[in-house]
């Protein structure tokens, strides 16, 4: 049991990179499945670069796009933004900038699944071979100081009935090629990593120490936040039952108004004047009931913070959809 529970522990509290984890060797599961299975090289001078392209770039578009559906901080972001535009545009360009770096930080995150799909498959080297094999520009290069028939032959080479004198060895070099850009863009990745998480890091407004209180803080009041809605919900629904089946007027149940929700749904923004860890506590803490807490001369939306608006209550977000 202590075993397990240490494999918990460390599942909550690595959760993110565990979950980035997965996505990748998922990712890369499905790229090896999807090369051998499905994708077939037409080996035609016409169809070869459209072909290649699409197994290359159209599952790491889809990856990309499902990245963004996936992260809760899209919805915290969209939801209800049709209904808040006119007071988005009389709070100026500042909100504006703030969403812009919020996209920003999204489009980051769900760049991981296709950049594993782009690397894995430029590792394996079959869609790229397709790809650049139908390509005239490139074939005329390869082809520069061989046999006159090789133009003519590179289209061929991903088959394996192409057995022409050079075939297999622009296959050979086909390859290489892939590999080297896939290794290449591996290290680019990583270096954007670390140069960017180094960075924010520097940036952070407040200490090492004070971040990891800050994660279990909001890993607490998100666990409290679910418990007490569940049973504020449970209380309201049996008290609206009852009156239903017993024609009652129902007694008054203090619940928090559309502008109290709006306004602990809304993204956090960080304030050296104030120390708040979350929407909520900056809504409980305020000074007038009267006054809003979404936007206030010297907010900003720092990127080492952004862990802020990735909880919500724990519900599947998939199942939402």
């Amino acid at each position: 049991m202590e075993k397990l529970q240490t494999v918990l522990d460390l599942q909550l509290k690595q959760h993110r990179a565990l979950g980035y984890g997965l996505v990748s060797l998922l990712t890369a599961g499905g790229e090896r499945l999807f090369s051998a299975a499905v994708f077939q090289c037409p080996c035609s001078a016409a169809w070869n670069l459209p072909y290649g392209l699409v197994f290359l770039l159209v599952p790491a578009l889809a990856l990309f796009l499902l990245g963004y559906v996936l992260n809760a901080r899209t919805w915290r972001l969209l939801t209800g933004c049709c209904a808040r535009s006119s007071r988005s545009r009389a709070r100026g360009c500042g909100a504006g900038l703030r969403g812009a770096v919020v996209c920003a930080q999204l489009g980051a995150s769900a760049a991981v699944a296709p950049l594993t799909w782009v690397a894995v498959a430029l590792l394996g080297g079959a869609f790229y071979e397709c790809a650049a094999a139908g390509s005239a520009p490139l074939a005329r290069r390869m082809c520069r100081g061989r046999a006159p028939a090789c133009e003519a032959q590179l289209p061929l080479a991903p088959c394996l009935p192409a057995q022409g004198p050079d075939a297999q060895g622009l296959l050979r070099e086909l390859k290489a090629q892939s590999q080297v850009l896939g290794w290449i863009l591996i290290a680019l990745v990583i270096i954007f990593l670390l140069i960017f998480t180094s960075v924010s890091r520097c940036l952070s407004p407040v200490s090492f120490l004070q971040l990891k209180f800050w994660k279990i803080y909001l890993e607490q009041e998100q666990q409290i936040l679910k418990a007490q809605a569940t049973e504020h919900a449970m209380e309201l629904a049996k008290e609206n039952v009852k009156c239903f089946f017993e024609c009652l007027h129902p007694e008054e149940c203090n619940t928090p108004s559309m502008k109290d929700w709006q306004q602990i749904s809304s993204l956090y923004t960080f304030n050296p004047k104030e120390q708040y860890y979350s929407m909520l506590h900056k809504y409980v803490n305020r000074k007038e009931k009267t006054h809003s807490i979404i936007s206030k001369e010297g907010d900003a939306v720092i990127p080492v913070l952004g862990f802020v608006d990735t909880p919500g209550i724990n519900i599947n977000t998939a199942a939402e959809l």
